[in-house]
């Protein structure tokens, strides 16, 4: 069942297009349809800034692809994906249902164009969902009302998220990844990825550059932290580039080819928490 369907506070009247919104400047950037012209100019802006940026945006979502194709491999059969964003192909369910064809997925956005779209697409598979809640408030997300019996939080699941936590201060993100950790059970993988700089003048200039809301720039200690300082283990290869990330697979060696970086980790919630 689709959630989005039956929410009465989503209508195509809360959705602003005359500025730049997140989700929509990211979908410009994947070369994506599901935008509006200050979307793309926003997006026209930051690759003037870096050209390489589609390509940063590209390796993210390969990214999201090989945890979940690595977690569903270790047996994990349910996922939930925070700050969801407007659906890319591969979606997360038709990763996950590669390796496991019973995966359930759960998306969760509080965008309301991301949920209308979500309507019109997720209408056919069962357990798969997706549902408006914020993603900042983990007790509410991770709910039974929100969950609608999909996602079992008493068992191992794959939490997303991804291309949220340069939205959000570093003291902010690590105290909302253990919110999340204390709601999960022992073997769930929790994982993350940031844009950024590691020249701090470059960071300011795409601060600026970027004007949908506010931007946050973290080192790879920060981003360390946010799994750690929740009790989770890091997995090899720890805190790396978003395309270094490989699970199983072979690193291709690959380098930041501009200014800008992906940095991505993936911890797991040992036993005892």
């Amino acid at each position: 069942m689709d959630k989005a369907k039956d929410d009465p506070a989503v209508s195509p009247r809360d959705i602003d297009t005359s500025v730049p919104n997140m989700a929509r400047v990211y979908d410009a950037l994947l070369g994506g349809k599901d935008n509006f012209a200050a979307d793309r100019i926003q997006a026209a802006k930051l690759i003037e800034f870096d050209p390489s940026l589609p390509d940063l945006v590209r390796g993210n979502r390969a990214f999201v692809d090989r945890v979940v194709t690595w977690a569903a491999g270790r047996g994990i059969r349910q996922f939930l994906d925070l700050g969801a964003g407007l659906p890319t192909h591969p979606a997360v369910h038709e990763t996950a249902r590669h390796v496991i064809a019973s995966a359930r997925v759960l998306y969760v956005d509080d965008d309301p164009i991301v949920v209308l779209h979500a309507q019109s697409l997720l209408t056919g598979p069962d357990g798969v969902a997706a549902v408006r809640a914020d993603l900042t408030q983990p007790e509410q997300v991770m709910s039974r009302q929100t969950l609608d019996d999909l996602l079992d939080p008493a068992e191992p699941m794959c939490v997303l998220i991804v291309a949220v936590f340069h939205f959000m201060s570093a003291e902010t993100a690590r105290d909302l990844v253990s919110r999340y950790a204390r709601l999960l059970a022992p073997g769930s993988v929790l994982a993350v990825s940031v844009f950024g700089s590691d020249d701090p003048e470059v960071a300011e200039r795409a601060r600026k550059a970027y004007t949908a809301t506010r931007t946050y720039t973290h080192s790879r200690e920060d981003v360390a932290s946010f799994l750690t300082g929740a009790g989770l283990e890091l997995v090899e290869p720890g805190v790396v580039l978003a395309h270094a990330w490989r699970g199983d697979m072979p690193d291709p060696g690959l380098s930041a080819a501009g200014p800008l970086r992906v940095l991505a980790a993936v911890g797991i919630l040992p036993p005892g928490r």
